[in-house]
């Protein structure tokens, strides 16, 4: 399943840097789907939702970073754990029972994200 940030974040910012798919956006930032991606031109996400991989898109949180469900692998191909989880100061990158996953969707969304 995809991490999320709870309400208890301190924004910090210590998550950002250490995922490995640029999942994690600051509270209030549009995200893209090709940040940090292979992604290019139009693509259709594991969610349905299809885009310009290059167009902005709304915050999911204005008030706390965040991360992008369809972006986050739990960091599965690249890391033991979720760097986010493991660099948190207050334990606020946790699983997100709505969007549950197992080892092979992860690593599928991995491919999918850096065209492996």
């Amino acid at each position: 399943m995809a991490i999320i940030i709870t309400d208890e974040c301190i924004n910090c910012g210590a998550c950002e840097p250490e995922c490995p798919n640029n999942a994690i956006y600051e509270g209030a930032v549009d995200w893209k789907a090709s940040d940090g991606t292979s992604l290019k031109g139009t693509v259709t996400l594991k969610s349905g939702l299809t885009m310009d991989a290059n167009a902005p898109q709304r915050p999911v949180s204005d008030d706390v970073y965040y991360i992008v469900p369809d972006k986050c692998t739990e960091c599965k191909g690249f890391h033991e754990e979720p760097q986010c989880a493991a660099v948190c100061p207050v334990d606020c990158c946790v699983p997100d029972d709505n969007h549950v996953e197992t080892d092979a969707e992860l690593l599928g969304k991995k491919a999918f994200l850096h065209g492996e």
